[in-house]
């Protein structure tokens, strides 16, 4: 399958489950190092009940399975993950055009210090860095990176 092959979409609650599997793959294979401190069954509940039915959530859906999600809280970016075998085929590029898109005045996000490809990706979308924290405020006690992006003018 190709990039061209993909479909990106609003989420329906019958996605919230394969959504949620590739955020836990996602997750896995970006960072190893850092803990997950919600297990399977609660990242799938946190989908379901709250993600996919509360905030802007989209799926990049081919051959019938679910292989990124993307999630806004208005202009915040709260979650942008690929099936690892997705990553580095422009799938990422095309959620961000759609982030764009449906936040024109800006957006802002949160990633984690150590996740270096991550914060790459953001850069090269326009996003600079506004503030660190040493983890003190995620459940994960994770180091982690603001970023801001805003359209030029």
């Amino acid at each position: 399958m190709t990039n061209d092959d993909v479909l990106l979409r609003r989420a329906e609650d019958s996605d919230a489950l394969a959504a949620a599997d590739v955020w836990l793959r996602s997750y896995a294979a970006a960072l190893p190092g850092v803990r997950c401190v919600h297990d399977a069954a609660d990242v799938r509940d946190w989908f379901a009940r709250v993600l996919v039915p509360q905030y802007e959530t989209w799926v990049a859906v081919t051959g019938g399975s679910v292989v990124g999600v993307l999630v806004l809280n208005g202009g915040e970016l709260k979650q942008l993950y690929l099936d690892p075998e997705w990553r580095g085929r422009g799938l990422g590029d095309r959620f961000m055009s759609l982030a764009k898109r449906q936040q024109p005045d800006g957006l802002t996000l949160w990633t984690f210090q150590v996740n270096t490809p991550a914060r790459r990706f953001y850069q090269r979308h326009g996003f600079a860095e506004v503030e660190r924290t040493d983890g003190g405020r995620n459940e994960e006690r994770e180091p982690d990176v603001r970023y801001v992006w805003r359209p030029q003018t």
